[in-house]
């Protein structure tokens, strides 16, 4: 009687084991995603492709129905010329990403036309280089994209995302995280564009 006991209570323990292996190897208990910034390791010469592919699918994760994502577009006005690396067109809005993947540290002010990127090659070597200050970009692609926009009375805005997190400065136009982007582009602020200025926007983009 009592290796019986003993029987069962062994075929008990095996079940509840290879049940919590067979839970555990599913998705069901995978982490929540959680906001934090993005870092990614590409080398130099394709960092800023990479950069930019990155961004685009971190985009695409937040969009919902009836947001329009628009990438690698150009638009002009009054001869001034800009390339826009993501553009998202919504109910909400109008919205710019200008995207950056620059390796190193990072000095600089927000309204500084360069910053100052210092990179440690690993062997006790510093360098120093000049690079584009995307703040200083993006409001320049703001205004261009507005006029370009002009007829349908839309505030455009615009935002930077730098895939290593390495922002000198606080700015309400770097975004942190995904959280950061799904909230600034599903935010009532100065537009509420019916569904006709939607797609009217969609064409001038395409």
């Amino acid at each position: 009687m009592i290796i019986t006991v003993i029987a069962i209570l062994i075929a008990v323990l095996i079940i509840i084991v290879v049940t919590n292996i067979g839970n555990n190897s599913s998705g069901n208990n995978k982490k929540p995603h959680t906001y934090e910034p993005w870092v990614i390791e590409a080398p130099e010469k394709r960092a800023g492709r990479r950069g930019e592919h990155i961004a685009t699918e971190i985009i695409k994760g937040v969009l919902r129905e009836g947001d329009y994502l628009f990438t690698n577009i150009s638009v002009s006005y009054d001869g001034k010329r800009t390339e826009l690396d993501n553009v998202v067109v919504n109910k909400y809005g109008v919205f710019i990403f200008e995207v950056k993947n620059y390796k190193g540290q990072l000095y600089g002010n927000e309204d500084d036309y360069n910053w100052g990127k210092y990179k440690d090659d690993g062997y006790g070597n510093t360098f120093v280089k000049e690079v584009k200050n995307p703040v200083k970009q993006v409001k320049r692609q703001i205004y261009i994209l507005a006029k370009y926009l002009e007829g349908y009375n839309v505030w455009v805005e615009g935002y930077v995302i730098l895939i290593r997190s390495n922002s000198p400065v606080q700015s309400t136009y770097i975004l942190q995280s995904v959280e950061d982007i799904d909230r600034a582009i599903h935010t009532f602020k100065r537009n509420h564009l019916s569904r006709d200025t939607v797609e009217s926007i969609k064409k001038m983009l395409v």
